[in-house]
């Protein structure tokens, strides 16, 4: 990936969904076929709002 603030960023939002509960049903996680097809694990995100003021918990990366 050549832009590299959003590798750092899918980098980062992965560790996280793999280090926590998520109990926001809508970011479940979906299967590797669906990321592989969707692109990134940014593809579980339901981000609202502007960067560094989002309305949902989980979004520090995002």
């Amino acid at each position: 990936m050549k832009d590299l603030l959003i590798k750092k960023a899918i980098e980062d939002e992965t560790k996280r969904q793999k280090e926590h509960i998520e109990l926001i049903a809508s970011e479940n996680f979906v299967s590797e076929d669906v990321l592989e097809a969707q692109g990134s694990i940014l593809t579980n995100k339901y981000a609202e709002g502007y960067p560094g003021r989002r309305y949902y918990d989980g979004t520090e990366f995002i």
